[in-house]
């Protein structure tokens, strides 16, 4: 990659890696302090899930902000908001006061990956976007990764954590607002009917949407499930690093292999891997705990690949103009149906415990399994000179 790009994107990305410090120590903070609180699982599904419906509103709201303030003054005004609202959370422990502030965290960090993938692009060119946004993805990754070993650094059940989630969200607005480079100009995109991109890809907007119900069921209920589980906080905190940092490594052999063969067969087999490692989790629950630990990092591992592997599927099948509408229609899918992921899987462990985890998880692959199946019979794969290339895509926590 040119340094060229790097010189101008390096404040961006130093910036995004210290906010996912923040973003993964409070979602993984919320839920263990959920359950020392004694609230219900499905409560607790309840609190996490108001931050994707604040995220989906997010989604179509941030647009119009860039556009009448720029970017810098939006990433500044939408940094201190989540991090006043990672402050109220150890204020105000409260079922429904944490909901409000839930869903105001995700509209706010929903503006923030707005502002970042925006500019970006604007640094990108045809010929480097593919491996920029690649970095800026394993930055994230990386991020929200080492953020799961701050939850041993303070006691969860005190308010010292919380401000230390809206400390390192200040903490990333230093390196972009003093970044010497100017912020690009936006504009807001065009609507794109949600029925004729199914039409064109019904196997891309069926992945996104379950991609949406497995990522937010890991970020939001793993440290839930891990508690209930018995676990300690050390563990807790090893389950989910290994559960975000295994997406790190699956997404570029994953995509580069997509690259090669049709999309809709690396989709089946990334669904195969998920149903089976999960369905053993399921059924063997007393393994020891380096194993249990390797096979959730190839669970999560493979599962997190889904949204880049349909948001290339779809893009094979469009053409330029259209890809960045698109695109914001798969984030409102995928938004929408991660919505209901906490909700239902707090369900779910309410009713049968924490083997419902890896047997949702295990559930769900194996519908867009059968999916993926039906939708090979009936249409021929992408011609290879028609595929776009894979580009990996951000956590949403």
């Amino acid at each position: 990659m040119p340094i060229s790009a790097i010189n101008t994107t390096w404040p961006l990305l130093l910036g995004m890696g210290v906010l996912m410090l923040g973003a993964g120590l409070q979602s993984s903070l919320l839920g263990v302090r959920a359950t020392l609180e004694g609230f219900p699982s499905v409560v607790t599904g309840l609190i996490m899930s108001c931050y994707y419906v604040g995220y989906l509103i997010g989604t179509m709201l941030a647009p119009r902000l860039l556009r009448r303030i720029g970017h810098i003054r939006a990433f500044a005004a939408l940094a201190a908001i989540a991090a006043a609202a990672a402050l109220a959370h150890g204020a105000f422990v409260d079922a429904t006061v944490w909901a409000v502030i839930r869903l105001t965290s995700g509209l706010c960090f929903a503006g923030l990956y707005v502002v970042a993938e925006s500019w970006l692009n604007d640094r990108a060119t045809r010929e480097t976007r593919g491996r920029l946004f690649a970095l800026y993805m394993v930055t994230l990754y990386v991020g929200l990764g080492a953020a799961q070993f701050l939850l041993l650094a303070w006691d969860p059940a005190t308010p010292l954590p919380f401000m230390m989630v809206s400390a390192l969200i200040s903490l990333a607005l230093v390196p972009i607002v003093l970044s010497a480079h100017s912020a690009p100009e936006i504009t807001l995109p065009r609507r794109v009917r949600l029925g004729e991109l199914y039409r064109d890809s019904p196997l891309g907007v069926a992945t996104v949407m379950v991609s949406g119900l497995i990522s937010a069921t890991v970020f939001s209920m793993g440290p839930v499930y891990a508690r209930l589980s018995g676990l300690d906080l050390r563990k807790v905190a090893a389950f989910m690093s290994v559960s975000i940092l295994a997406g790190v490594l699956m997404q570029y052999p994953v995509g580069r292999i997509s690259d090669r063969m049709d999309r809709r067969t690396v989709i089946a087999i990334v669904c195969m891997v998920v149903a089976g490692v999960a369905g053993t989790l399921t059924l063997l629950r007393h393994l020891p705990h380096p194993l249990f630990l390797l096979l959730t990092a190839v669970v999560s591992g493979f599962a997190l690949t889904l949204y880049s592997l349909a948001v290339s599927h779809v893009n094979d099948k469009l053409e330029p103009s259209q890809m960045v509408d698109a695109s914001s229609a798969l984030l409102r899918i995928n938004g929408t149906a991660a919505a209901f992921g906490p909700v239902a899987m707090g369900g779910l462990l309410s009713v049968f415990g924490p083997g419902a985890y890896f047997a949702t998880l295990a559930s769900l692959a194996v519908a867009l399994l059968l999916f993926d199946l039906w939708r090979k019979l009936r249409e021929q794969p992408v011609p290879k000179e028609q595929k776009s290339r894979f580009v990996g895509t951000r956590p949403r926590v």
